[in-house]
């Protein structure tokens, strides 16, 4: 395909080779393991969050050989804080495959990356358009947004069919030469996160404000469109803080799916009643509410109730979980806020 608004990619490449950011710590290297290590902790986060978990997981693990032949819940543990845990989960699968099937190597296409667990086609794309130079676009949220300004492309992108479409607008602006991949697969992230921002974007500052149908039109906000939004939704919950008499904290294992899912846990209750009723007779005189507060999830509000108490070793004993010492819970993998209050006690 060629592209229909001749010089698009060009400005973004040129724009991005003087203007971008240059200076991350996965630039500058063709590694597709560290390629694909930022790209996943990229997903729906931050640069300035990510940057610090980047460089303990290459410190912990510099080679996917080292990521593979970790334990699942030491790499919670290092994921701990950064959300969305099935990337973490998945991660760990990938690299035990790209082990075990592919011999250390990751497939060197972008077709093939997307069969490997929690790579999908943006992610794909972007690991081969920076290690080999491979032309295939990229289409996560902050590209979403660019590419639709700059073609005024107004279906609904809560449709299938409109991503679909928007996909194949965005192959036919590739740049012709594979060696402009990587400046112009950075740019357009570049321009999505610091330039073309979902409110009050900086039109005079963009490369492609003379080309971009939205600014022509003075109304960059009125797209993407998106008719169907997430609604944000609340939830109580109460977590019993046990403690043995030795310092040991009692902790349970929560279910694959749903909330913290995978990782050690204090146990949480939907209400105060349930929880008081999970612990002796005799024990049930001595909870200690502690302060309620608030943990913001994506799209969930959390309101957390922590109820504090001392307990026998053998009081947990009905329930699925253990007690750990406090040299041994910091390695596990523990939602942050629980890690938070573990380590204020």
């Amino acid at each position: 395909m060629t592209e229909p608004h001749g010089g698009i990619s060009g400005l973004v490449v040129r724009w991005q080779r003087r203007h971008g950011r240059q200076s991350l710590p996965w630039q500058g290297t063709r590694d597709p393991y560290r390629v694909w290590l930022s790209e996943v902790m990229l997903q729906q986060t931050q640069v300035s969050t990510v940057l610090p978990y980047y460089e303990r997981f290459l410190q912990r693990f510099p080679q996917v050989a080292d990521l593979a032949a970790a334990d699942a819940d030491e790499v919670l543990a290092l994921w701990s804080g950064l959300g969305y845990y099935s990337r973490a989960r998945n991660m760990h699968r990938c690299a035990q495959l790209v082990v075990n099937a592919h011999g250390g190597r990751f497939p060197q296409s972008a077709a093939a990356l997307e069969e490997l667990p929690g790579i999908g086609r943006s992610t794909a794309a972007a690991i081969a358009a920076f290690c080999w130079g491979e032309r295939a676009a990229i289409l996560d949220g902050n590209v979403k947004r660019v590419l639709a300004r700059v073609l005024a492309f107004g279906d609904d992108l809560s449709q299938a069919g409109a991503v679909r479409e928007l996909w194949q607008r965005a192959e036919g602006l590739l740049p012709a030469k594979p060696a402009d991949m990587p400046a112009y697969t950075q740019g357009l992230m570049d321009l999505g996160a610091t330039v073309c921002l979902a409110r009050r974007p900086s039109c005079p500052a963009c490369p492609l404000q003379d080309v971009c149908a939205a600014a022509r039109e003075q109304a960059p906000e009125r797209y993407p469109v998106r008719s169907r939004r997430t609604r944000r939704s609340s939830q109580s919950l109460w977590l019993l803080q046990a403690r043995a008499r030795d310092g040991s904290v009692w902790l349970e294992k929560r279910p694959p799916a749903g909330v913290w899912g995978g990782l050690y846990c204090l146990p949480v209750f939907d209400s105060r009643e349930e929880l008081a009723c999970a612990v002796p007779l005799a024990a049930r005189r001595r909870l200690a509410d502690r302060p309620p507060f608030l943990h913001v999830l994506t799209h969930r509000d959390l309101h957390l109730h922590p109820v504090a108490v001392e307990l026998p070793l053998a009081a947990l004993g009905g329930r699925t979980g253990e007690w750990f010492a406090g040299e041994e819970w910091p390695s596990l993998g523990l939602p942050a806020p629980v890690r938070s209050l573990l380590s204020q006690a």
